[in-house]
């Protein structure tokens, strides 16, 4: 069997709140859990300390009995200190411009230069 750490949505429609559970890795996002760690509400500020709320002593237990956490609350538990903080992504390949599009702005900035050198 195998253990996700993971986020379970919950709340009303435009007002999400977040429960983080260990559940199996094929059970539903929002479906049967085995413990609920603690909870996650994205509608308060960054530096509220009621957005994240780990109980830190369960995370390490079912850490260390191999659960696996997901991305985001991979970088819960860094900000905790519980674990080492995952690297940021880099911004992908897909969403840099295509050629073209960086040759008219390699022109439009050629273009800029030599009408402030003149």
């Amino acid at each position: 069997m195998a253990l996700k750490i993971r986020m379970a949505r919950a709340g009303a429609k435009k007002r999400p709140f977040y429960s983080i559970v260990v559940a199996d890795s094929r059970s539903p996002r929002d479906g049967r859990f085995i413990e609920k760690l603690g909870s996650y509400n994205p509608m308060l500020a960054k530096d509220h300390p009621e957005r994240v709320k780990l109980k830190a002593e369960r995370v390490q237990h079912w850490l260390s009995v191999g659960a696996l956490p997901s991305d985001r609350v991979a970088r819960f538990l860094g900000d905790a200190g519980l674990r080492e903080k995952p690297p940021r992504r880099e911004t992908p390949k897909q969403s840099a411009p295509r050629k073209k599009a960086q040759a008219r702005a390699a022109s439009a900035a050629g273009a800029a230069g030599d009408a402030a050198s003149a």
